[in-house]
């Protein structure tokens, strides 16, 4: 399995255990908005990474882990919202803040690599460029 498969499997397992967590949530008015908007943030973490692993150029890669990192970072803000306002237990929500911060430290990383790759590409087709050819 590559590291973009156990990725793919980690986001999806993710929103799956997010899901599991905030349903029996969502029939309390009070935790409706904060919940749905947990549900919402944790899966498009894995439909971003999904999009991410498919797309058209290394530019669109880079911006598109971007989405992923903010919407990593909204789910941990979610979790912790839920904690702060007594509607879920710290210790319900621990493995899934340790996930989230883990995504966020996974996703900047690559988007850091992916960028520094990509300007130091663009920097040697420029100099390819310029620097004449020998006969």
């Amino acid at each position: 399995m590559t590291q973009a498969e156990i990725l793919k499997q980690r986001t999806f397992d993710f929103a799956i255990a997010v899901f599991q967590l905030c349903r029996p949530l969502m029939r309390n008015p009070e935790a409706r908005v904060p919940t749905g908007q947990l549900v919402r943030a944790s899966a498009s973490v894995a439909a971003n990474y999904r999009a991410s692993c498919r797309a058209k150029s290394k530019r669109d890669f880079i911006a598109k882990l971007g989405t992923v990192i903010e919407e990593s970072d909204e789910s941990l803000f979610w979790l912790e919202y839920l904690v702060a306002t007594a509607l879920l237990r710290p210790p319900v929500t621990q493995k899934l803040q340790s996930e989230s911060n883990q995504f966020v430290a996974i996703f900047t990383a690559s988007q850091k690599t992916a960028r520094a790759n990509y300007a130091r590409e663009k920097n040697l087709r420029r100099l390819r460029r310029r620097t004449p050819t020998r006969p």
